[in-house]
């Protein structure tokens, strides 16, 4: 089984440029932990300010841990100074995949 991670989050759009390195630094950590299989950030071209985040992981365990890493305390950390806020990320179980 993946658990896929999907939502959103917003950020004022004129915080966007100054937030992005913490967001480059979050991608960097979390993409190299142990059954991490992708992580993603994207900004929506239609509604600036929302960013769409999405996540793929081996197993819950692996995303249980994801949550106690310190580079997921410094990213949490780093919200008020941005005004990250309206997080609303779902988590999905899938037993399989395949191409389309």
């Amino acid at each position: 089984m993946t658990l896929i991670i999907a939502g959103t989050v917003r950020v004022p759009p004129e915080n966007l440029e100054r937030f992005k390195p913490h967001m480059l630094a979050m991608l960097a950590a979390s993409r190299a932990e142990d059954g991490c299989l992708e992580y993603a950030y994207a900004q929506d071209v239609a509604d600036p300010g929302l960013i769409r985040v999405f996540e793929a992981w081996r197993d819950q365990a692996c995303l249980d841990a994801h949550f106690q890493t310190p580079h997921m305390a410094a990213w949490r950390s780093q919200w008020p100074q941005f005004g990250v806020g309206d997080r609303r990320l779902f988590a999905y179980e899938t037993a399989s995949q395949r191409a389309l």
